[in-house]
């Protein structure tokens, strides 16, 4: 019988394993779906609204009263009445409505919730992609600054270069070194980090299966705007605006007092007599008629509407921004890998070669070195930048 999906991704980041275990990230997202607790609770948030849905079409329970009147055995008369309060001016249809919106809102803050998850582990995800290959490229550059060190102790032993070429090429050493264990450590709080949002305490996995670096190609902007009322977040704020105007119905609908209609029968022992009872009660709206919760409820509708006008703003704002961000990124990515990256590999080797040859001195190969350094580091940077900016983009947009 075939494991599940979900059941063998999680046996996999749970336990370990004496082989290297890879992850990719449609994996790390089924994780994250499916043990992430922040989304787990907010998911709840559907039974609540759904448990209050069911209480707000409930009708008042009837009150069953018993009454004596005189005390005295011979002379006291009995009173037994069931009253039942009858609801006026539409509370319970403004109530039902109220929750209804409540269910909505509910639906939507999970989708968003989903969305801002998805968001989070893509960003970590590639974060720790960035940093298990800056881990790589740290090592090749401390292989480069080996070799620079075997080659100037060489020269110098053949009295070719000053003993001062081979202290260089020592602190160089050192240099690459320290940036080695900086990358490891770095590493290891990407990955940590990417754990805790598939709802692990700690990271199982020693390597990330991805084909590219790169976060693909940026959308055009018009494209995304086509969708943006589309997205959870305007919806939502539109949800709102519908919440806040049926808050007020059902506020307006308090200000109509309930009618209690009571039947029973009294019984008098002196009498002997038994006689039927019926009533009716209404509250007098002459102080409260609801009016300071009207007045809160219709500044609330008022403000959902400014808040749909605040999110309108940002949804456009945060869209041009996040797209623009991206592909001006992975313009940058693409001249690295290009011309910049292979260029400043391709002036590393020369330099080398003619420093072995005795054609350069060893601060050309330093500085050649250093050069490529620095533009693997702007590399990921760039990297970083398309990376997040999809995130944004995902964040309001969900899966594109």
């Amino acid at each position: 019988m075939p494991i599940p999906r979900k059941i063998a991704l999680l046996c996999l980041l749970l336990a370990g394993n004496a082989d290297a275990e890879t992850l990719s990230l449609a994996q790390a997202l089924d994780a994250a779906y499916a043990q992430n607790p922040e989304l787990a609770a907010v998911g709840r948030e559907i039974g609540i609204a759904e448990g209050e849905r069911r209480q707000a079409g409930l009708l008042p329970n009837p009150e069953l009263s018993w009454e004596v009147e005189d005390t005295r055995r011979s002379t006291s008369t009995t009173t037994v009445m069931l009253s039942q309060a009858l609801e006026l001016g539409g509370k319970r249809g403004a109530r039902v409505e109220l929750a209804q919106a409540g269910q909505s809102i509910a639906q939507l803050q999970l989708e968003r919730q989903r969305n801002a998850l998805r968001a989070e582990v893509i960003q970590a995800y590639h974060g720790a992609l960035r940093a298990q290959t800056a881990l790589e490229l740290a090592q090749q550059s401390q292989a480069l600054t080996e070799r620079g060190v075997r080659v100037a102790e060489a020269r110098v032993k053949a009295g070719q270069s000053s003993p001062v070429e081979a202290t260089r090429a020592q602190v160089q050493l050192a240099q690459a070194q320290a940036a080695v264990r900086r990358a490891q450590s770095g590493r290891s709080v990407a990955w940590q980090a990417l754990a805790r949002l598939t709802g692990n305490a700690e990271s199982r996995v020693e390597q990330l299966d991805a084909a590219s670096l790169s976060p693909g190609p940026a959308p055009r902007v018009e494209q995304l705007l086509a969708r943006v009322e589309q997205s959870a977040d305007w919806r939502l704020a539109a949800a709102q605006i519908e919440q806040g105007d049926a808050s007020l119905g059902s506020a307006r609908a308090q200000r109509i007092p309930n009618l209690t209609v009571s039947v029973g029968s009294q019984y008098s022992r002196e009498d002997r007599e038994r006689v039927n009872v019926v009533g009716l009660s209404m509250p007098l709206p002459l102080f409260d008629r609801n009016q300071g919760n009207v007045l809160a409820a219709a500044r609330r509708a008022d403000q959902a509407r400014d808040l749909y006008t605040a999110v309108s703003l940002r949804l456009h704002s945060e869209t041009r921004s996040a797209a623009e961000q991206w592909a001006s990124a992975m313009q940058d990515v693409q001249a690295y890998d290009r011309t910049i990256l292979p260029s400043a590999q391709q002036a590393v080797d020369t330099a080398t070669r003619g420093f072995e040859m005795g054609k350069f001195a060893f601060l050309d190969v330093l500085d050649a070195q250093r050069t490529l350094i620095e533009a693997r580091g702007l590399y990921l940077d760039a990297l970083a930048q398309a990376s997040d900016a999809r995130a944004q983009v995902e964040r309001i947009y969900g899966e594109l």
